[in-house]
C-alpha cells in the first residue's frame, strides 16, 4: 500500500482525532482540579467523591490508547463528541453545586470546556455552550447565601468574553480552512485538466499522483507505485532514467532537470514523454522529487516530420540540397585527415520543361520519380543520390577514381535514356552530366563544399553547351571562363546604368540611284577603358544574360528619337526610315509590343518609317506565338523585315504565313555574286521570290561598284555596305542626310 500525502478528508480526521486527545487532557486537568478541591476544600464527610473522580481520571488517561483516527472516521463520532461537551458541562455544574466556592470554580471549567468545543467543532457549539454556561451560572450564584454581585457579574462577563473570543477565533479558523480547501479544489481541478501528470516520489514511494495521471498515462492515480513507474519505462532507457533521477538526488535541494523518455501506456502503446523534475527532498513539507510528465508524442512526431521535410525532396523522396551539402561537408572534413577524395556528379535532364508544358506537372513529377528510382539502382549504397530541385539531380561519391566516375556517369545516362511509360506513350529522356572532384589538400569547410557544387555545375553546363546527352569533367579553364562571364555581365550592367551604349547608323540607299533612303541602327559600346566596342564583343553575352532586353529597348528609343529629329530638322528628309534589330530574347518578352508603342509615341516618329528586323531562326521558335506578335507589331504601323535571309529555313510556306514586308539578302551571298555563278543564281532567286510575294529586297554588305550594278540589274531595290558608307555617329549620318536631301544633290 503506497503512502499518500493527506487529502482533505484525511486532514479532517487527523485534526479531529488530535482535538479529541487534547480534550481528554482538558477533562483530565479538570478532574485533577476537582480531586485537589475535594481533598482540601470539601468537608470530611464528602471525601468519598474522590473515588469516582479518581476512576474518571483513570478512564480519561486510558482513553488515549484508543485508535481515535479510526474512530473519528465513523459517521456518529461527531455527534458523540458534541454530546461529550454537553455532558462535561453538566458534570462540571453538578460538581460545583456542593463546592464551597461555586461562583469561582464553575467559570474556570466552563471556559475550558467552551474553548475546547469551539476549537474542535466550531463556533456554533462554542456559542451554545457559552450561553448554556451563563444560564447555569446565574442560579448557581443566586443560591449562594452571601452574593458578591460585582464579582459575580465580572466573572459572568469573563465567561461571555472568553466564549465570544473563542467563537471568533474558531470562526476565523473555519474561514481560513474553507479558503484552503477551495484552493486545494482549484489546484486539483487544474491538475486534472492540465497537460501534465504531476507525481511526487519520496522514500521510494509515490507520495502524490495528480488525477490527470489516469488521462495522460492511462494509470490509476490512487494505486500508482514506484514499481509501476519502473515497469512503464522503456527497457532501453530504464538505466538512463535511473541515473538521471539519482543525479538529481545527489545535487541536492532545488536541483532541476529535463529528460525525454519513452513510457508504455496502459493500452500497451509506447509514448514519448518529457519529464521535468525538481528535488524537494530536503523540504520538510514536501520531502519528495516532484515530476511533471508531459506527453510529447505528437510534438516529437511533428519535429521528425519537419526534419524529414527539411532534408528530403517532396517529389522523389531523395535527400535534398541541404542534406547533400551537409554530407559533403562531413565527408570533406573526414577525407582531409585521411588524404581521400570526394566527387560530385551533377545531372540535369535535357528539355524536361517540354514534359511539363505538354503533359502537365503531374506527369512531369511521375517522370522524375521514375528516373530517380532508376538512378538509385545504379549508385552504390554508400553514395548519396539527391534532387537539387527542378530537373537537377546530384550523386555524391567517395573514393572513386576517374575511370569509376566516368563509368558511373555512363550508367546513369543509360538509365535516364530508358523509355518511361506515361499514360499510353513512352518518353525517352537525356541528360547532361558534369563531374567535379575535390582533392584532400583543399580546405575542409563549407566553402570547399560549395566549390565542389560550383565546379560540377560548370562542368554540367559545358556538357549542355557541347550538345547535351553527354558527360563533361570540370577543368579550371571552365572557372576562368565563368569568372570572365560574370565580370562581363557586371561590366554590361554598369555600362547600361552609365548610358555608355550609343547608336551608330549605316545608310541604306536606293540601288539604281544611290540616294540615301534610310539607315540601320547599330549598337556600339563607348567603353571608358576599351574605347568604342563593336557589337560582336558584347551582343552574344547580352543575349545569354538577358541584358539584351534592356539594351534593345534603349537602342530602339534612341534610334526613334534621333531619326525623328532628322525628319523634323532636315528639309526633304521627312521619309527617311530607320531599321532596328530585334533579338530573339526581346521577342520572348510579353511587353515587347508595349515597348515599341511607347518608343513610337514618345518620339513622334511616323510608324510607317520604322522597320523592325528579325532573323529566320527567330520566326521558327514558336510559330503560332510569333505570328500573333508580328501582327500586333504590324497593327502599330511598323514594317517587318527578315534579316540575313537565306541563311536559315528559307521556306516559302512560312514567308506566306508571316506578315513580312522586306527581305534582306545576307552578305554571304553578296560577296561572291560577281565571281560565283551559284551566288548570283541564289541572289536572283531571292529577288524573284521577293517580287512574287510583293516584298522589297535589301542587299547587305555591298563593297564594290560591280556588286551594286549586278544587284540593281537583278531588281534588288535597296542596298547597304561600305561602298556607300561605313556606320557613323548620329551627327555624321545627319550630315550625310543633309547632303543627300540638300538642293545641290543630284
Amino acid at each position: 500500500m503506497v503512502m499518500r500525502w493527506a487529502d482533505a478528508e484525511t486532514g479532517r480526521v487527523s485534526h479531529l482525532s488530535r482535538q479529541i486527545r487534547l480534550n481528554l487532557w482538558v477533562y483530565a486537568a479538570l478532574t485533577v482540579m476537582g480531586l485537589i478541591r475535594v481533598h482540601f476544600a470539601w468537608p470530611q464527610g464528602r471525601q468519598w467523591a474522590m473515588i469516582p473522580l479518581g476512576l474518571a481520571l483513570l478512564i480519561l488517561v486510558g482513553s488515549h490508547l484508543l485508535n481515535w483516527e479510526e474512530l473519528t472516521r465513523r459517521s456518529w463520532m461527531r455527534t458523540a463528541v458534541v454530546a461529550s461537551y454537553w455532558a462535561a458541562m453538566l458534570a462540571h455544574l453538578l460538581f460545583c453545586l456542593p463546592d464551597p466556592d461555586p461562583e469561582l470554580m464553575f467559570p474556570v471549567g466552563a471556559v475550558m470546556i467552551t474553548v475546547a468545543a469551539a476549537t474542535t467543532i466550531g463556533s456554533r457549539l462554542g456559542i451554545s455552550l457559552g450561553v448554556g454556561a451563563l444560564v447555569a451560572y446565574v442560579p448557581l450564584v443566586l443560591v449562594q447565601p452571601e452574593l458578591d454581585l460585582p464579582l459575580s457579574t465580572s466573572i459572568a462577563a469573563v465567561i461571555g468574553g472568553v466564549a465570544g473570543l473563542c467563537v471568533l477565533t474558531a470562526n476565523n479558523r473555519r474561514h481560513h480552512l474553507n479558503q484552503r480547501r477551495a484552493a486545494e479544489r482549484r489546484t486539483v481541478a487544474l491538475m486534472e485538466n492540465g497537460s501534465d501528470a504531476v507525481l511526487a516520489i519520496g522514500d521510494h514511494q509515490v507520495r502524490y499522483a495528480s488525477t490527470s495521471t489516469g488521462r495522460i498515462l492511462g494509470r490509476d492515480a490512487a494505486t500508482l507505485s514506484v514499481e509501476d513507474l519502473a515497469d512503464m519505462t522503456h527497457p532501453d532507457e530504464a538505466e538512463r532514467v535511473s541515473e538521471w533521477l539519482e543525479g538529481l538526488r545527489t545535487k541536492g535541494q532545488g536541483a532541476t532537470g529535463v529528460l525525454e523518455s519513452r513510457t508504455r501506456h496502459k493500452d500497451g502503446t509506447w509514448m514519448d514523454v518529457e519529464v521535468t523534475a525538481t528535488n524537494h527532498l530536503d523540504d520538510p513539507d514536501i520531502q519528495a522529487i516532484i515530476l511533471s510528465v508531459r506527453d510529447v508524442s505528437t510534438q516529437k512526431a511533428l519535429r521528425a516530420e519537419l526534419t524529414r521535410q527539411a532534408f528530403e525532396d517532396a517529389v522523389t523522396g531523395l535527400p535534398n540540397r541541404v542534406l547533400l551539402i551537409d554530407r559533403i561537408i562531413t565527408a570533406v572534413r573526414r577525407h582531409a585527415r585521411t588524404s581521400g577524395r570526394v566527387s560530385l556528379l551533377l545531372i540535369d535532364l535535357d528539355d524536361f520543361k517540354k514534359i511539363n508544358d505538354t503533359r502537365g506537372h503531374m506527369a512531369g513529377d511521375d517522370f522524375l520519380r521514375t528516373v530517380a528510382q532508376r538512378m538509385a539502382k545504379v549508385v552504390r549504397p554508400s553514395d548519396t543520390l539527391a534532387r537539387l530541385g527542378g530537373d537537377e539531380f546530384a550523386v555524391f561519391v567517395e573514393e572513386l577514381d576517374d575511370i569509376g566516375l566516368h563509368t558511373l556517369a555512363e550508367r546513369l545516362l543509360a538509365e535516364i535514356k530508358t523509355p518511361v511509360r506515361l499514360g499510353t506513350s513512352d518518353l525517352i529522356g537525356t541528360a547532361s552530366i558534369g563531374i567535379a572532384t575535390l582533392k584532400s589538400t583543399q580546405d575542409a569547410d563549407l566553402d570547399a563544399a560549395h566549390e565542389l557544387m560550383r565546379d560540377a555545375d560548370l562542368a554540367m553546363y559545358a556538357a549542355k553547351a557541347g550538345g547535351r546527352d553527354r558527360i563533361a569533367v570540370f577543368d579550371p579553364s571552365m572557372y576562368t571562363a565563368a569568372v570572365q562571364e560574370a565580370e562581363g555581365r557586371t561590366d554590361l550592367e554598369r555600362g547600361l546604368a552609365a548610358n555608355e551604349f550609343v547608336v551608330n547608323y549605316q545608310p541604306i540607299v536606293d540601288l539604281p540611284s544611290g540616294k540615301l533612303v534610310g539607315v540601320e541602327a547599330l549598337a556600339r559600346w563607348q567603353h571608358p577603358e576599351r574605347g568604342l566596342v563593336a557589337p560582336d564583343a558584347f551582343i552574344a553575352q547580352a543575349e545569354r544574360t538577358g541584358l539584351i532586353v534592356a539594351l534593345g529597348a534603349h537602342i530602339l528609343r534612341v534610334a526613334c528619337f534621333e531619326v525623328a529629329r532628322w525628319q523634323r530638322d532636315i528639309p526633304g528628309a521627312e521619309n527617311v526610315r530607320v531599321s532596328i534589330n530585334l533579338s530573339a530574347r526581346q521577342f520572348q518578352e510579353k511587353d515587347l509590343v508595349d515597348t515599341v508603342r511607347s518608343a513610337l509615341t514618345d518620339s513622334g516618329i511616323n510608324p510607317g518609317l520604322v522597320v523592325l528586323e528579325i532573323t529566320e531562326s527567330l520566326l521558327m521558335q514558336d510559330v503560332d506565338a510569333t505570328v500573333v506578335t508580328l501582327h500586333e507589331l504590324r497593327d502599330l504601323g511598323v514594317r517587318i523585315a527578315i534579316d540575313d535571309f537565306g541563311t536559315g529555313y528559307s521556306s516559302l510556306s512560312y514567308l506566306r504565313r508571316f506578315p513580312i514586308d522586306i527581305l534582306k539578302i545576307d552578305k554571304a551571298f553578296i560577296d561572291g555574286i560577281t565571281i560565283d555563278s551559284d551566288d548570283a543564281t541564289l541572289a536572283e532567286a531571292v529577288v524573284g521570290l521577293g517580287k512574287a510575294l510583293r516584298l522589297s529586297t535589301v542587299a547587305e554588305g555591298i563593297e564594290h561598284i560591280d556588286q551594286q550594278s549586278m544587284l540593281s540589274d537583278l531588281g534588288v531595290t535597296y542596298g547597304q555596305g561600305y561602298l556607300f558608307a561605313k556606320p557613323g555617329t548620329a551627327d555624321e549620318i545627319a550630315e550625310m542626310v543633309r547632303e543627300h536631301y540638300g538642293p545641290d544633290y543630284d
